[in-house]
């Protein structure tokens, strides 16, 4: 891999020891996940620690969401899911929240007020079928479907206090089959299901070649074959991507990183797998071993439609928050910077978006540093969310290249917000002990 200079390393230290504080904190403004509109791949919403960014125009304009926008607070979506008819759906990790007006008007779904929302699945050609899992400690949780395009929802599994459902995952290839992670009394497992729900095996992950505590979490499931799936654990300061290859009764060690495991993409055909650090995109196709790309260092996450693969960059690295490859990785094509929003997302003044985010811009703006320090949200009537003229965002930044300069986005203000952000967490931290 290609050597960085001195004063990047230092950076991409800084960031590593800030990615766990950022996870429980908020730390710097960074992009998280990236999910396309089925059908339309010129709308894109990119959740971030800032509440979440939006595109209409295939990211050429970019304009920020603020969480209080949207009701769901410091909770962030693992994923949104975009849908043909323009809804945004997104398992907050507490509630599921909704958009009909592309990203203008949010509400919670009254099913979920008194659980936590950890994930959600849509049927890849029916998007009226949908299943949710719950989570919260205490409380009856199980996985649900809906097949009325989330409107009402069926618990498929009897509902039960002692049992925590993670992640569920729909199989492309056939969307009879599904999984479900999970933790109970018993340990960690995977529940399979061949018949869309209606009966389920459990199948345990003891997993003793690891120390406890660890977890375990169903990450994806191949295009392929519905018996090819990847999980991930974390376990004493390390994570590691599992594949299975037999319908998860039997799980394989692919990768182990010092790092936390943030998400996995895979190709069309199975053959290529990627996963995501907030350090590195790692990339292992068949009969290679994974290993760590060039780009993105800092703060990846993975997303594929069709051959077309983005990924999540840290724009205090090396400016790009979002590119996208059409060689699976082996270069990026800018799509924004943070710096680049422009302004926070037009919507009618009567949404709640509307009311809440333009106010917060100015302050946003400048940690981002932006040159859009006055907020450029003008309300655009009843066609909530969709950008007006002259939203005037600057061009895709060039491909990134080596050096420490500002001029090459390495701004002292970068390292001065993160020694920042690790003084503030050591302070917390120390106060704890106290």
């Amino acid at each position: 891999m290609k050597t960085l200079p001195p004063c990047w390393r230092l950076l991409l230290a800084l960031v590593t020891l800030r990615a766990t504080a950022a996870l429980a904190h908020g730390g710097l403004p960074e992009t998280t996940n990236v999910s396309l509109r089925r059908g339309n791949d010129s709308d894109l919403i990119v959740g971030a620690s800032f509440g979440a960014v939006i595109s209409r125009d295939s990211g050429q304009t970019w304009r920020w969401i603020c969480p209080e926008g949207m009701g769901i607070g410091a909770w962030r979506p693992e994923r949104y899911f975009w849908l043909t008819d323009g809804d945004i759906l997104a398992a907050t990790g507490n509630s599921l929240v909704r958009s009909s007006d592309g990203g203008c008007t949010w509400s919670m779904h009254p099913t979920f007020k008194d659980t936590w929302a950890t994930s959600l699945a849509v049927h890849p050609t029916d998007e009226r079928i949908m299943y949710v899992t719950t989570g919260k400690p205490y409380v009856a949780n199980s996985v649900y479907r809906s097949e009325d395009g989330g409107q009402t929802w069926t618990p498929m599994v009897t509902p039960n206090a002692e049992t925590r459902y993670s992640v569920v995952r729909i199989a492309p290839s056939d969307p009879r089959r599904l999984y479900a992670s999970g933790l109970d009394g018993s340990g960690m497992f995977l529940l399979r299901s061949d018949d869309a729900g209606q009966s389920w095996t459990r199948l345990p992950q003891p997993l003793p070649q690891f120390q406890t505590p660890y977890d375990f979490i169903m990450v994806m499931v191949s295009e392929a074959s519905p018996d090819v799936l990847w999980a991930k654990v974390s376990a004493q300061g390390y994570s590691y991507l599992l594949k299975s290859t037999d319908g998860g009764a039997t799980m394989t060690q692919v990768l182990e990183v010092a790092d936390i495991l943030i998400g996995a993409e895979v190709s069309a055909d199975g053959n290529t797998v990627w996963a995501a650090t907030p350090v590195y995109l790692y990339r292992g196709r068949e009969g290679e071993a994974i290993a760590p790309l060039p780009l993105p260092n800092g703060n990846a996450c993975a997303k594929r439609s069709g051959d077309v693969l983005y990924g999540c960059g840290s724009s205090w690295v090396h400016e790009w928050a979002l590119a996208r490859s059409r060689d699976e990785g082996t270069t990026w094509e800018p799509l924004f910077r943070l710096k680049d929003i422009a302004g926070s997302h037009v919507c009618g003044e009567s949404t709640p978006v509307q009311q809440a985010c333009p106010s917060r811009w100015p302050q946003v703006a400048a940690t981002l540093g932006s040159s859009v320090a006055t907020d450029g949200g003008v309300p655009s009537g009843s066609d909530g969310g969709t950008n007006g003229p002259g939203d005037g965002t600057s061009p895709p930044p060039p491909a990134a290249k080596g050096g420490c300069s500002t001029a090459s986005g390495l701004a002292p203000s970068a390292l001065l917000l993160l020694t920042l952000g690790l003084s503030r967490h050591s302070r917390r931290r120390q106060a704890r002990r106290d």
